[in-house]
């Protein structure tokens, strides 16, 4: 399972799996926690006989976390293997309309990097194999080929749905009702 670690102002920090997570809270680093518990981890026993136990939550602010809210400020990354960016788009290509698997979807510059267009998410959306190859390194203007639908930096919140694998309801939940009413995946 994978733990959402939140800054102490409920941003999200970073995907961490259970044994970081366990970590934090054992050293006393755990502001709060949302959602159901999810985990329990049973450790050695103490001279008592009671056996420790570590309940581990879906969200987790981490205490100390100021440094953190710093990181919130950086460009979210796009990624190498385009698997965001097609998330984002919902595999679908931005040129013909029709939905691919990733395979046969390509990372497309609206504006060539040959003709110094940025490898950023304002200028790059999914394309199919074809299409990709019928624009070659024109402007959609050039290429008679509009746009339908307008490439955008995803916020926060959304990068981190998109970049999740297994999210849990609770995460699912947290992370949708912070997604702006512009965002696809509202």
């Amino acid at each position: 399972m994978q733990i959402l670690a939140l800054d102490i102002a409920g941003n999200p920090f970073r995907w961490i799996d259970a044994e970081q997570a366990a970590c934090y809270a054992a050293s006393g680093k755990v502001a709060w926690e949302l959602g159901e518990a999810r985990l329990v981890l049973h450790g050695g026993y103490q001279r008592s006989g009671e056996r420790s136990l570590l309940v581990l939550r879906p969200l987790m602010a981490l205490a100390k976390s100021e440094s953190m809210v710093r990181h919130t400020r950086d460009p979210l990354p796009l990624g190498h293997d385009n698997l965001l960016l097609f998330k984002r788009d919902r595999h679908v290509c931005a040129y013909c309309g029709n939905q691919f698997t990733p395979r046969q979807l390509t990372r497309e510059h609206i504006v060539p990097r040959a003709r110094g267009g940025a490898d950023s998410w304002s200028n790059v959306v999914s394309a199919c194999r074809p299409c990709n190859t019928r624009k070659a390194c024109r402007t959609p203007e050039e290429a008679h080929m509009p746009l339908l639908y307008v490439p955008y930096v995803p916020c926060r919140f959304e990068h981190f749905l998109l970049s999740g694998r297994n999210i849990v309801a609770d995460q699912m939940e947290y992370l949708t009702a912070r997604l702006s009413r512009h965002s696809r995946l509202a």
